[in-house]
Formats: C-alpha cells, structure tokens, sequence
C-alpha cells in the first residue's frame, strides 16, 4: 500500500495495551488491522495474549499490497483465529464490525494520488475534502467499522489535531470519546518526520475528559472543544487572549512571496547583473537573508520580473535584453523544463507575481522557524521569495504596531499552537493560518484607527522611485 510506513514493536506493543487496558477481549470478540502490512500489530496482539495469559480473539488483517499480504498469510499460517484479507480497506467492500481497530494508517498526500482516486474517495468519505489525506479517511471508515462501545487505537501525524482540511474528521470524532492523545517522540520513525500522535478512541458518548500526553511527558486533562476547531490550542496550553478580531481583517495581502520556479535564472546576485538588465531588476530577500545578522533587510540579490506592475507579462517581443538573457542556452532549458510551461509561456513565473501589493510598506517572515519572528519592510522595495511570507497592512501606519504585536509572546504562543510542525520542533507559517492570528481588543481597536495618509506609499510610487525603464516599448510600471 502507498505510504507503508513500518511500526516499531515498542510502540505496536504500547498501543496494543491500549487497545485492551480496562476491556480485556474474549475468544469470541474481533479485532481490525486495517492497513496490516506484514502483521506487526497481529505479532503485538498475540505478544499481549502471551503477556496476559488472555484468549485470543478473533483477528482479520486487511492488506491491499499482494508482497506484504502474503508474507502475512505464510507468517500466521495455522492459526485458526488470525485471517489475511487482500483488498483495500477504503473500497468499501468490508462490511463487518469489530470490537477492537487498531493499526498505523498509510500517510499519503492527495498529491500521490490519481485522478480516478480522488473522485472515488471525494464521493465516498466526508473526510476527503481539500487536499485530504488518506489517513483521515482511514479514520472515517475505521469508526463506521467499529462496534458501540468498541475501542480504536491509531497512530497517525498530529496534522489532524489543528490543520483546515482535517476539520470534517475533528467534526466527526466530536460524536464519540477521545480517551486519550499521546504526541508521540518526533523520533519514532526515524528520519521520517511525521510528528506521531497515538489516538484512542471508543464509539461512545464523549466523557468530556480527554488525556494527553505531550511530547515533554507532561500530562494534563481537557476538554475539547465540539466545533471544527483546531484542537493544538488546548493541548499545548497557548495563551488563549481575548479578540475581537483577525489579522486578515487589517491586511491587504498576507502570502508566501514570489515562486519564479526557477530563481536560479531569475534571481541574480547585486554585482552581476549587467547594466542592460537593470530596468527588469527588483531588489529581492529569501529566508535565509532575514536575521540578526542582516537587521536593515539588505538585499543582496535582484529578481529578474518579466511582469509589468498590473501583472501582465511582457510580450516576448518585447523583452529586449532581458529576452536575450532568458534565451541563453542554459537559461532556457531551465525555464521550458519546469511544470508551469504546459500552461504557461515558458518564461513566466511559476505564479504571476501581484506587484501592486507586494510592493508596498509591508511585514516578512520566514516560512519555517523554530520561533517566529517578523521584519518590516518600510520603503516596500524588496519582492520576497517563496521562502519568506509577507504581510501589507492596508493602512500603511500601522505597519510598526502591527509587527510589535506579531513579535509579542502573545502572538508566537498562538502560532506555535496552530502552525505545522516541520523537523526538528520548527513550525511552518503559511497565509491561511497567519490570517487567522486573533487579534486582541485594544490592539485591534488601535489598528483601526483612521490612516495618516501622509504615511500611505503606494505601490507604483514605490517602485518607480528606485527604477525606471527608459524604453516607452517595453512597459509602463507607473501605469
């Protein structure tokens, strides 16, 4: 199956005690692997019978990978109460119910999967909404499988607890009792970063009590909350301020920055670019170049923008020397090799870069960080690359008390609570989550303020200050 990922027996062995700890099961009860692989939780279950001196229930592996079913089949051979079932568990075609699920769900983005898979699954589950993995429809078809009062014990990425496109699945196990929440050591599978979460869960009324262990061994009680919320919040105990309002609501523009798909063309280091290119050149910043060590946001680089200011690319005719650059050898093999040109001209960005509002007085930040931290950008000169994230404000005067507030603690605990985890305990910042960042009552009431409009730049102001192209041939960036 995509998206095998191995268990370690420790782990299996854990979550195995789980799945039985308070209701032992009886020679008659049945229990699921769904996703079974080889059998490492089947080895578990029959570890545990040994440990506990119990019967041995009656076990059904389904593996939809004919090497790892058969290797299964031969492992568990002889023993009456253990079955191997070829298919796969998401095609609808087991129709019975179990007491006990337990297993490691496939990982498996909606980007690995065909066309003719995701129409399936979109009809089928309610979980299959936005850019879906399969692990959450695992989880969906695993509770209609399971018996009332039956207990499932899954490991699965923490993603689900916090992210969007989880947010059916949180809707539905609001309808039953999550026991317990294990956030597992970033470590388990090795260099796979995954950020495990172990879930128990019984097909009950919720207690209103829920266990979670944290990855520092802290234990603490919560009560979830019954909307599509994310759940981070309350597990890691992030300041939770009041608000009235959301940091989307102030801004123009809150986005990853410029993906040319190819910025070892576009971008080009201060000192080498010709004289004839200057007229295309915008200064430009990556992640990297944001930190202590380059405060006054110095950039280093230029990009190369084929663009004009309303986001119109230029004619190929008209490039001039920048379509003599482009048309290098080397250049353009890179340019027409990459995805975007089977919809695209083949010099055009990856994304159309939306100057108008890039360049502007505006806030940057690192897309992964360990802590985050924000930079203001006050001439609004700097396009950012796709490894930096930028916040306009609309009203260009509160661009000070605006970054004060997204470096305030206030601001990173809630962040670290609702953003993805990258490796290494980093998080990952992304627009629709910064959009979201609640703003509190007497700081937003400040950013609504009526605008100094003698502090207001606008954007084609800004960019045609620091740069004019001479030629009335090519474009009109003012325009």
């Amino acid at each position: 199956m995509k998206g095998f990922v191995p268990t370690p027996e420790s782990v299996v062995d854990r979550m195995v005690e789980r799945l039985f700890r308070d209701r032992p099961p009886s020679a008659s009860s049945t229990v699921l692997d769904p996703g079974c692989g080889e059998g490492a939780f089947i080895q578990g279950i029959l570890r545990w019978r040994k440990r506990n001196g119990a019967e041995l229930p009656q076990i059904l592996g389904v593996e939809s990978d004919s090497r790892r079913s058969r290797r299964a089949e031969r492992e568990f051979a002889g023993i009456p109460q253990i079955q191997i079932r070829k298919t796969d568990f998401l095609s609808g075609s087991c129709d019975d119910s179990f007491d006990y699920i337990v297993g490691n769900p496939p990982y498996v983005s909606i980007l690995g999967l065909s066309e003719i898979e995701k129409r399936l699954y979109r009809a089928r589950y309610s979980t299959a909404q936005g850019r879906f993995d399969l692990y959450l429809l695992f989880f969906e078809q695993a509770l209609r499988l399971l018996k009332e009062d039956g207990r499932l014990v899954f490991i699965t990425p923490e993603k689900y607890l916090y992210v969007d496109t989880a947010n059916p699945l949180r809707m539905l196990l609001n309808r039953f009792d999550v026991e317990e929440i294990e956030l597992a050591d970033e470590s388990t599978f090795g260099p796979l970063v995954t950020y495990p979460t172990v879930t128990t869960v019984s097909k009950r009324r919720y207690s209103g009590r829920t266990k979670v262990i944290r990855r520092d061994g802290a234990i603490k009680h919560i009560a979830l909350c019954s909307g599509e919320q994310s759940w981070m919040p309350l597990i890691v105990g992030g300041a939770q301020s009041k608000f009235d309002a959301l940091l989307g609501e102030f801004c123009l523009r809150i986005s990853a920055g410029v993906a040319t798909g190819a910025d070892e063309v576009f971008v080009l280091k201060n000192e080498e670019i010709d004289n004839p290119l200057r007229p295309f050149t915008i200064p430009t910043i990556a992640g990297r170049e944001l930190g202590n060590e380059n405060p006054r946001l110095a950039a280093r680089s230029s990009m190369l923008i084929p663009y004009t200011l309303d986001g119109r690319l230029i004619p190929e005719s008209k490039l001039g020397s920048l379509g003599l650059y482009l048309r290098q050898d080397g250049a353009a093999r890179k340019l027409k090799a990459r995805t975007c040109v089977r919809r695209k001209p083949w010099y055009a960005f990856h994304e159309t870069p939306p100057l108008r509002d890039i360049l502007n007085p505006k806030i940057l930040c690192k897309d992964i960080v360990a802590s985050p931290r924000f930079w203001i950008d006050r001439s609004g000169e700097i396009v950012p690359r796709h490894s930096v994230y930028y916040i306009v404000p609309k009203n260009a005067a509160i661009v000070d008390d605006l970054c004060e507030f997204l470096n305030s603690e206030t601001a990173a605990d809630w962040l670290r609570s609702n953003c993805q985890r990258a490796a290494n305990n980093f998080i990952r910042l992304q627009s629709r989550v910064l959009k979201r960042l609640p703003i509190p009552g007497e700081i937003a009431e400040r950013f609504r303020r009526p605008a100094d409009q003698s502090l207001q730049i606008a954007s084609h102001k800004t960019y045609s200050r620091r740069s004019v192209l001479g030629s009335s041939e090519l474009l009109d960036f003012a325009r």
